[in-house]
């Protein structure tokens, strides 16, 4: 099963933009149903690229450093990371095989 690490303002850094791995990064929220319902996708796609990529959450209301430095106005927000920027995105919730496409981009 693979690990979806949850990430705060502290932990971002060596977590995400120090990673040898591409990372996924969902920014998200509890009460967010957009949000609830990417779950399971995002859960799914870590277990596929598991190895591979580096799949994170962010907690917008318990961090809010890190979504406030990347511009992160709206939830869900995924934010794909490669050598420690950001290369794309998407905003809201969108089918899995949108995402899947990007992330074919991002380990390609």
């Amino acid at each position: 099963m693979a690990e979806i690490l949850d990430v705060t303002d502290s932990s971002f850094e060596d977590l995400v933009l120090k990673s040898e791995r591409p990372v996924l990064v969902d920014f998200w929220a509890e009460w967010c149903g957009p949000c609830r319902a990417l779950a399971p996708v995002v859960r799914e796609l870590a277990e596929e690229h598991a190895g591979t990529l580096t799949v994170c959450k962010v907690d917008v209301d318990s961090s809010p450093a890190v979504p406030a430095r990347y511009s992160v106005k709206s939830i869900p927000t995924l934010l794909f990371f490669k050598g420690g920027n950001v290369v794309d995105q998407i905003v809201g919730a969108v089918p899995k095989q949108r995402i899947s496409e990007k992330l074919d981009a991002l380990l390609a």
